[in-house]
């Protein structure tokens, strides 16, 4: 482990108060120890702002940033690109956690492999209790323009390490209020500009239970369904394009019947399918007590 190279970590946070504890705990548990933490308040009207400041009095580490304004988390993903100070950039949502090595290993990744401008992992689906109740794999493999312009890219968002230089050349679109991400990656990816790497470990903790709704879902469809109509040619034949948007009109469809018979539920069950292993659990529960452990 190189620990003698920077990387700054930022965590947007909007009225995460019940977790946003949690999140600054595990950057704290971190086995590299070079970085700074760049907590940003979008106008929180709950505790959150306030457990931020706590922890970066003890911590001078830690900078919060605070402007009493809800500018979104695309505004403020944009900030922590500003804001800064290291050449490598982690993100994170302010209601996850991440295991102790997950720093450390997506670095060791980007300093071996400097080809890459971002590195991705799998992770560990959580419920609002913190108990483990799925999990998603994303092995490495290489992204073609039509994987991530089908949404089949396999970036898990929150989990990137990426070079800063990759950030200032591509900016998320403020304008928009879900999906940015996927925006992000086929913007880069149109300009041959997407050197993702991947490690197939379990680095990032999602929290995505009550995340599954239908307005956000919908709205997501959407946003690719117009992506796919705008940049489709030269990327898919004209029958893959007619097939994935007949896919993405029945998945809205779907999602309004199961919202309609109150079973969202059943999609959050059939993304976590994979079977949990022993080994997986106790990893997990090892790294719950040193993430805690690390509580004012």
């Amino acid at each position: 482990m190189n620990n003698s190279t920077y990387v700054t970590i930022g965590i947007p946070f909007y009225n995460a108060g019940k977790y946003l504890e949690g999140a600054i705990c595990s950057v704290l548990a971190q086995t590299h120890t070079s970085w700074e933490l760049i907590l940003i308040d979008d106008g929180s009207t709950d505790q959150s702002l306030e457990i931020a400041k706590a922890y970066a009095q003890s911590d001078n580490r830690i900078r919060v940033l605070s402007d009493g304004k809800n500018k979104k988390l695309a505004s403020r993903l944009n900030q922590i690109i500003h804001e800064a100070k290291y050449d490598l950039i982690a993100r994170m949502d302010g209601d996850d956690l991440i295991p102790n090595d997950r720093i450390e290993k997506q670095l060791a990744f980007l300093l071996e492999y400097p080809e890459y401008d971002l590195v991705s992992t799998s992770l560990l689906s959580i419920s609002n209790s913190d108990e483990l109740i799925g999990l998603r794999s994303y092995p490495p493999k290489k992204l073609s323009k039509a994987e991530v312009l089908l949404c089949k890219s396999n970036i898990v968002h929150a989990s990137i390490l990426a070079k800063s230089s990759w950030y200032h050349r591509n900016y998320y679109n403020e304008e928009t209020v879900v999906a940015q991400d996927y925006e992000l990656w086929l913007k880069a990816a149109i300009k041959n500009d997407l050197h993702v790497g991947f490690i197939n470990d379990y680095l990032y903790y999602y929290r995505e239970e009550g995340n599954v709704n239908k307005h956000k879902m919908l709205r997501a469809y959407n946003i690719q369904i117009k992506a796919i109509k705008d940049n489709y040619k030269g990327i898919l034949t004209y029958n893959d394009y007619i097939k994935s948007i007949l896919k993405l009109e029945t998945k809205k469809a779907i999602v309004r019947s199961l919202s309609f018979l109150g079973l969202m539920s059943v999609i959050h069950r059939n993304r976590n399918k994979e079977t949990i292993s022993e080994e997986v659990i106790a990893e997990y529960q090892k790294q719950l007590k040193l993430i805690y452990k690390m509580r004012k």
